[in-house]
């Protein structure tokens, strides 16, 4: 199966364009936050202030996102000032916009006394479905492409000479990096939701913290096969930080389910 962007421009509106990367953006947000309402109402929350967190911390997570990846390319964004704001062109780092959108959205819990763990397992459940849509977008931007395939390879992506890096001027396809984290991050977004959120409904946080660890597997398996991954040093910038954050969400996993479980231990002694 071949992939080839048609193109970054959805549609031409006089000196406007609407481009693909922002209405799947768009698109991701909407279709997670309606599958998060839908859960939240069954939860006994009140759905207006569950979509005033999620827009709250979508906002934040544009912010931290888009901040995130101008500081590790900062090399190049020093000399271009004018295109840090330039978001729909992509360059969009989604470890900046999960801690963006983690900010926001615990600042915005406490101001409206929402019980932040609970909150944070129900949005940890939908963030891999707008993903899973948000990654499309790279795909018409022509990027988030891995290393090149031969022609007879059954998953292979066409990208154009001009969107090549140096030293692949000569090779036409790619492997199709985009679909392959979409299809983890959809694969991510049924377990947690239809199994982990139920699951562990009486352990606030651990949803969450399987979210960062399942996420962080999906990128150290995948970036390997990225070209155009940012570098920290001679290693690439986003694998290394999914490798500290699954060390990191595995500790606080085993160190959230001792907690709970002394909890209750001291809890039966009461009573």
């Amino acid at each position: 199966m071949e992939f080839q962007s048609p193109g970054a421009i959805l549609i031409k509106l006089g000196p406007f364009a609407v481009r693909w990367y922002g209405v799947l953006i768009a698109l991701g947000f909407i279709c997670g936050t309606f599958v998060l309402s839908r859960r939240a109402t069954e939860w006994g929350f009140n759905s207006e202030k569950i979509i005033n967190a999620a827009l709250v911390a979508f906002i934040g997570g544009i912010v931290g996102a888009r901040l995130y990846y101008v500081l590790l390319s900062w090399s190049y964004f020093q000399t271009h000032l004018a295109e840090i704001g330039a978001t729909w062109n992509g360059g969009m780092s989604i470890h900046g916009g999960i801690i963006g959108g983690a900010l926001a959205g615990f600042f915005y819990c406490r101001k409206e006394n929402l019980e932040p763990l609970q909150v944070a397992d129900l949005f940890a459940s939908v963030i891999p479905l707008g993903q899973a849509i948000g990654r499309w977008g790279n795909f018409f931007n022509s990027e988030l492409f891995g290393q090149p395939v031969p022609d007879n390879f059954p998953l292979k992506l066409f990208i154009s000479e001009e969107h090549r890096p140096i030293g692949f001027e000569h090779n036409s396809f790619f492997h199709p990096a985009f679909l392959y984290e979409s299809v983890w991050d959809l694969l991510l977004f049924l377990v947690l939701y239809n199994f982990a959120l139920v699951k562990f409904r009486k352990l606030p946080g651990l949803t969450a913290l399987l979210f960062l660890a399942g996420y962080s597997v999906g990128r150290i398996l995948i970036e390997p096969l990225r070209l155009d991954s940012i570098k920290f040093g001679a290693m690439q910038a986003p694998l290394l930080v999914s490798v500290i954050w699954l060390v990191l969400s595995l500790a606080a996993m085993v160190m959230l389910i001792m907690h709970y479980r002394n909890k209750s231990k001291t809890n039966e002694t009461l009573s």
